[in-house]
């Protein structure tokens, strides 16, 4: 297997096939706006659609990257935190950001795709494309788990699954 091909069969398992974990299409399929915004009482964590600005900001970021295009103006004044505001996405609401996240990660598909072994040896601004796109794809699983657990604690998750 290439490294291409390995690059993207994990990309694939992490957005929209089942494997060992959930993918994030499953983990946002169904959630309404009022699911996507709760939070638990008293706790500092984000909620799911915080969640997702982040993700998508960072894979807008990825796609820029893989295309050669520039950053937003100002993009590199936001903090890590900022990233989980609608803010710093244009302020999509819920539907349009849970559609730009499966555009994006469409495009994202397809680029990797289009990109010899070789290519992705080759940086992205500073690190190899395979490198920042593996990275992209562990740091979605992560959120994703905890994604999955603000549904189970609100009550919106599947008490079993089933997968094969």
């Amino acid at each position: 297997m290439s490294k291409r091909e390995l690059l993207l069969h994990s990309y694939d398992v992490g957005y929209d096939q089942d494997d060992w974990y959930p993918p994030l299409k499953n983990a946002l399929s169904g959630v309404s706006e009022g699911q996507a915004d709760w939070k638990p009482a008293g706790e500092a964590v984000n909620s799911i659609r915080q969640t997702v600005h982040h993700l998508l900001y960072y894979k807008q970021r990825l796609l820029r990257e893989l295309r050669g295009e520039p950053q937003p103006a100002g993009s590199d004044e936001l903090t890590n935190d900022d990233t989980f505001e609608a803010a710093a996405l244009g302020s999509p609401s819920w539907e349009e950001a849970v559609r730009l996240l499966e555009d994006t990660h469409l495009a994202v598909r397809e680029a990797l795709a289009e990109r010899s072994d070789e290519a992705l040896e080759q940086p992205i601004p500073k690190t190899r494309a395979w490198m920042y796109a593996d990275s992209i794809i562990r740091h979605e699983a992560y959120h994703v788990g905890q994604i999955i657990q603000l549904r189970k604690l609100q009550g919106s998750w599947p008490a079993h699954r089933s997968f094969s």
